[in-house]
């Protein structure tokens, strides 16, 4: 682990508010691309309109994993490192700013 200035590491846990976004969206992404038949697309409103539009219209967008990286192994790892690693954590790193300690 890297350490700061001053010797403390400094880590910082994400967001709550993004980590229920990025759940709920691979949730539904999990939902639109398995069960795309089960989905109350009329009782979403907007999102339905959208969503149906995306499941009649681009199959292949909602079905991209058939191309690519076709190893089971590698897609695991890449999926754990994508999700532990992802943009929730990059953001805080983005915005950290250590202190500047005072020379002498």
């Amino acid at each position: 682990m890297g350490t700061a200035a001053g010797g403390k590491a400094h880590f910082q846990r994400g967001s709550l508010f993004w980590f229920a976004v990025i759940i709920l969206s691979f949730g539904y992404y999990t939902w639109i691309v398995f069960w795309p038949q089960s989905i109350p697309y009329q009782s979403l409103g907007p999102l339905g309109l959208f969503t149906q539009y995306l499941v009649d219209h681009h199959h292949t967008l909602l079905h991209n994993g058939s191309k690519g990286i076709t190893d089971g192994r590698a897609q695991v790892l890449w999926f754990l490192q994508t999700f532990l690693f992802g943009v929730a954590s990059l953001s805080i790193l983005i915005a950290y700013r250590p202190k500047r300690q005072k020379q002498t």
